[in-house]
């Protein structure tokens, strides 16, 4: 229990909520629930201008469930959230701060959801309704939201609604709730449009504004990486391995991108899922729940569907693909360092994405720091230490005895001895995956980013020189426009220039002519083609089997 001089006491709030948030271990009221809260327990309207990871559920939920009235089993509060995730993450925040508060009920309705259990908890007298604009309207147009009675409503992320467009179906559900209603509107900024909706639905509103140095959370590390050298994915799983780190959110641009990138990781033998708004929602919330609970590290998501997420274990968030706009970026990383803990975003900038990097520092008043990937030395030692660790823990395991048998019957029939043993097994270890990574040139751009095929004389299929294919033909029949990619295909899978070069030409129908630089790596390898092919084309490609392997092109 709170004591009765801590902060959240002095506010006004009830004991029950005080016990409540003291068990969850809440003690110093962030700025925003310290001014907001006595504003919302006296009644006033509130127009509050705060940055995400504030506390903003705490600020408006405390204060108005405090008003809720247990007797009366009929909608009293309602918060309109813009996406489903949001509505959930604070349809459950209001259950844990009302658990201590007797015969008070909260559903979330959103959509994705099944309509029966949304309406046996509306039937059943919940005060305490959460969701998206979308499916309220639709439980209100059907009857089955009646709001009548409502003594409370409160539009979160509202500036989020508006770049979604649900802006008109907000101001329709304000327009059809009752005149004397208190209204709270929270905004990370305060567009025109914003403003307008305030000004004709909001009484004399205090508002409350909290001011810092940034529009970003001061505990989030920002740094960017310019990609070159690396590909986008080598670069991220050195960084993975090289820090440490928790839970990672890492934000893709499209849906199809979650899903190509998910499966790329869990390929290197990384914990990944996918999050999109292709995904059934119940599939959605398990898989939200599974990353709460740590049984998976990487989450590959879209910024609509990540919106609202509030997971503690969040360590790192990385802006794989550059976001659309600066308001997304700090959305993005709001997802980290947050309730008081420190977190790590990084952003990775192309050099024709340098003016969207300054934008991002204009706006949140910050200038990221430029980030090197941990190098090949330090990645090797660490891989060399967790080595030796396994190795210790082994010869204390229950399975010495064993190893000391096979060791006994290798020995014997082998012929060989302690040290020739040693190196065979650790041949068959490196052989399974490398331990030691090769140093490779980062800085500069590998040579097939040359744009246009390399118009040197040809070679025979087969007799590559330095594991590199160049383009055949020096008439200039190749597109000059070139675009590199990368395949899930190299050296270990025994793959030459030559079966690259016939499996494009005959699934892609493209002639060899136009197929540029190939260049052969360990566990990949980079081919040039033509910028201009088709989508179709490229899906083809992607499904190509090289090897017994997919392509799974990938532009770089």
């Amino acid at each position: 229990m709170l004591h009765s001089d801590s902060g959240f006491a002095a506010l006004g709030l009830p004991a029950p909520l005080l016990d409540a948030i003291g068990k969850l271990g809440f003690e110093t009221p962030s700025p925003i629930q310290e001014r907001s809260i006595p504003v919302l327990l006296d009644g006033d309207d509130l127009l509050g201008q705060a940055q995400t990871g504030t506390g903003k559920t705490a600020a408006f939920g405390l204060p108005l469930l405090a008003r809720i009235d247990p007797e009366q089993r009929c909608p009293q509060l309602l918060v309109i959230a813009p996406t489903r995730e949001l509505a959930l993450q604070v349809a459950d925040a209001m259950e844990t701060f009302a658990r201590q508060l007797r015969g008070v009920k909260v559903v979330a309705v959103y959509g994705g959801s099944e309509y029966r259990t949304q309406l046996r908890a509306l039937r059943d007298g919940a005060q305490v309704v959460v969701g998206t604009p979308g499916r309220i309207m639709d439980h209100m147009q059907r009857g089955s939201l009646n709001l009548d009675r409502l003594q409370a409503l409160v539009l979160d992320e509202a500036d989020e609604m508006l770049r979604m467009g649900f802006i008109d179906d907000v101001e329709w559900i304000l327009e059809h709730t009752p005149d004397e209603r208190q209204l709270a509107l929270f905004s990370a900024t305060m567009p025109n449009v914003i403003r307008r909706v305030a000004e004709r639905h909001l009484k004399s509103p205090k508002w409350i504004r909290i001011e810092s140095d940034t529009t970003t959370n001061n505990g989030i590390r920002q740094r960017f990486w310019p990609v070159s050298g690396l590909n986008k994915l080598d670069a991220m799983c050195r960084i993975l391995e090289g820090e440490p780190h928790d839970g990672v959110i890492v934000f893709a641009r499209t849906k199809q991108s979650t899903l190509e990138l998910a499966e790329q990781l869990q390929r290197r033998g990384l914990r990944a899922e996918a999050l999109n708004g292709d995904i059934p929602q119940a599939q959605r919330e398990k898989t939200v729940a599974r990353l709460r609970e740590g049984r998976f590290d990487l989450l590959i998501a879209t910024d609509v569907v990540a919106r609202g997420l509030d997971v503690p274990r969040i360590s790192h968030v990385i802006n794989y693909d550059m976001p659309a706009d600066t308001e997304a970026y700090v959305h993005r990383i709001g997802r980290t360092g947050r309730a008081g803990r420190n977190g790590e975003a990084i952003l990775f900038v192309s050099h024709r994405e340098r003016g969207m990097l300054r934008a991002i520092e204009r706006a949140t008043g910050q200038s990221l720091e430029s980030m090197d990937l941990p190098s090949v030395d330090a990645l090797n030692s660490k891989r060399l230490a967790k080595l030796q660790e396994q190795l210790v823990a082994g010869l204390e395991s229950k399975h010495r005895e064993e190893a000391e048998t096979v060791l006994s019957a290798l020995r014997e029939q082998l012929d060989l001895d302690d040290e020739k043993l040693a190196l065979g097994l650790a041949a068959l270890l490196v052989a399974k995956e490398p331990v030691i990574l090769k140093p490779a040139p980062v800085g500069k751009p590998p040579r097939a980013h040359k744009e246009g095929p390399r118009k040197d004389h040809p070679r025979k299929e087969g007799r590559p020189a330095n594991n590199r294919r160049r383009a055949a033909g020096s008439d200039g029949d190749a597109n000059g426009d070139m675009q590199v990619y990368r395949v899930e295909v190299g050296h270990a899978h025994g793959v030459r220039p030559g079966n690259l070069v016939g499996a494009i030409a005959n699934e892609a129908g493209l002639p060899s002519r136009l197929i540029g630089a190939i260049r052969i790596h360990q566990e990949h390898s980079t081919v040039a083609l033509p910028q201009d092919l088709t989508a179709k084309q490229l899906n083809i490609l992607k499904r190509t089997r090289v090897c017994q392997r997919p392509l799974s092109l990938e532009a770089l």
